[in-house]
């Protein structure tokens, strides 16, 4: 934990990856963060004693610069990051969509390039980081993006042709259980309950299901028949479920993200 790493637009990705460094026991004095609002660098420069600097500076500081803009800031960012990031340096990219090819036509040649899309479970510790290497990234280079984002979460290595695909499952993916979990709630008014019943009843059935499904080593067809029974609750509920094309929709909704995330790609500027 020698290198200094730069996080450069610093919203809640960037907070919840610089906070857990952070706890993990990266040094503060090793940490740069850079913001578009100077009242938003003041924040964390409190908050967690790092130093705020411009993008210009974080450039010629750091040894890793981690780049958490949106994909449609992704390429203004870089114009002004070219002239002062040498061809040593990692650069890590965390937008969506957009490949390693992008960063690299637009840096030092041989500069090495991780993609990684993780999600929103980072701001507690529960992240998904996939992570894959442009053509210049080395094995020590992936195994330093893991040391940084394994302080959120956990971390897979994938090819760069698997990372759409990737994001639509995992970088999304909290948003289809909310979305789940909000129509379950709802079900539960339907049937009589109170909505803060309901909730509370809904997640923790949740966090129960994720962690017999993270520890078990089961397949999830096997833990499911284990709560169905026959003539029972359970299976008409599953066949209400199959019914209204549930297992269809989702499958169609994942692929809906997947061509999304390609399509950002292209809207990078």
């Amino acid at each position: 934990m020698t290198q200094t790493v730069a996080v450069l637009g610093t919203g809640k990705i960037g907070e919840a990856l610089l906070s857990g460094m952070i706890r993990g026991g990266w040094p503060a004095a090793k940490l740069l963060v850079t913001a578009r609002r100077p009242e938003r660098a003041e924040e964390l420069r409190t908050r967690y004693g790092v130093e705020a600097v411009t993008n210009a500076e974080a450039a010629k500081r750091a040894d890793t610069l981690i780049l958490t803009v949106k994909p449609q800031d992704m390429g203004k960012l870089l114009e002004e990051l070219a002239p002062h990031v040498p061809g040593d340096r990692l650069v890590i990219s965390g937008a969506a969509g957009i490949p390693t090819s992008f960063f690299e036509e637009r840096l030092a040649p041989g500069t090495p390039v991780v993609r990684v899309m993780t999600n929103t479970p980072a701001l507690v510790d529960e992240a998904m980081s996939v992570i894959s290497a442009g053509s210049h990234a080395t094995a020590a280079h992936l195994a330093h993006t893991e040391e940084i984002f394994g302080g959120v979460g956990k971390t897979l290595r994938v090819p760069e042709s698997q990372q759409d695909a990737a994001t639509a499952l995992s970088g999304s993916g909290p948003a289809y259980f909310y979305f789940l979990v909000e129509a379950m709630t709802d079900a539960g008014i339907l049937l009589g309950l109170p909505r803060a019943q309901a909730h509370d009843l809904i997640v923790q059935a949740a966090i129960g299901a994720a962690v017999m499904l993270r520890d078990s080593g089961e397949h999830p067809v096997k833990l499911r028949e284990a709560v169905t029974s026959p003539a029972g609750t359970t299976i008409n509920a599953i066949v209400e479920l199959e019914k209204h094309g549930v297992r269809a929709a989702l499958i169609a909704a994942l692929e809906a993200a997947r061509d999304r995330s390609r399509e950002l790609a292209s809207g990078a500027n």
